[in-house]
């Protein structure tokens, strides 16, 4: 099963960083976010991965090349200029990077992906948050309700401290909690490839436009996840994440 990862989106909120590199890039304890969401998807046995690229692009695809290259020993022959990857270390993956333009929108991209999306049942989903969805069980959940397409929902991450007051006095505390009433589109989808065909051209939204006529045929389920999710919108989002890396304590990453 292949994942297709959304990574052409130019991150204009966050430009401290994007103004070198596209949002996906953004490192979180030193490997782009791009890496950590598809480790997430390989704890589960997705291997075989789908790049959107767009802005920056070319910088995603020197990362994966030089990535190849560096992940393990290197062996040379000096006299025909070979060098050959002993990559110890490299991660076992398909990865596919593919130009899906620079203003394109999120379901133009997936529908230029269409040619490599046809065979059979796939993932999806952007390439700016970090989530500790299991996959296996998202899968399992779409297979049981046999409908066109599942959306992870999630709880959205509270952006300032709660309090709960008793009057004037505080009577608790608890600096940005997640949220735990309502649900908002997670990512993490899983689709059949007749959805490709209800998608137009470049400015069609995965989310105004599939989405929205997904549900208006009543094919589309909603997978409740309970876990951790949180997106990077800004150089805040970032740091919070780079403190959960440092910490120990990244729920997205756990088991790694």
């Amino acid at each position: 099963m292949k994942a297709v990862i959304l990574a052409g989106g130019r991150g204009t909120r966050l430009a401290e960083e994007t103004s070198v590199r596209p949002k996906p890039m953004v490192e979180i304890g030193g490997l782009p976010m791009l890496v950590h969401i598809m480790d997430g998807y390989a704890r589960h046995g997705i291997a075989d991965f789908v790049v959107a690229c767009g802005y920056k692009g070319d910088v995603i695809k020197s990362w994966f090349r030089d990535f190849s290259l560096a992940s393990g020993d290197l062996e040379i022959d000096l006299a025909s200029g070979r060098v050959d990857a002993v990559a110890a270390n490299a991660r076992d993956w398909r990865v596919s990077l593919v130009d899906t333009g620079l203003d394109t929108f999120t379901g133009g991209r997936l529908k230029r992906l269409a040619p490599r999306l046809c065979d059979g049942t796939f993932l999806a989903t952007y390439g700016d948050g970090l989530a500790d969805v299991d996959i296996a069980r998202l899968v399992q959940f779409h297979r049981a309700h046999g409908r066109l397409a599942t959306v992870t929902a999630v709880h959205p991450p509270a952006r300032f401290g709660a309090l709960d007051l008793d009057g004037d006095r505080v009577t608790d505390f608890a600096e940005k909690v997640q949220a735990r009433e309502g649900w908002i589109n997670g990512g993490f989808f899983v689709f059949e490839p007749a959805v490709l065909d209800r998608i137009g051209g470049d400015g069609s939204s995965l989310e105004h436009d599939l989405l929205a006529t997904l549900t208006a045929e009543g094919e589309l389920m909603a997978y409740r996840h309970e876990g951790f999710w949180h997106p990077v919108d800004t150089l805040r989002d970032k740091l919070a994440l780079q403190a959960l890396w440092e910490s120990g304590q990244a729920p997205w990453a756990q088991g790694r």
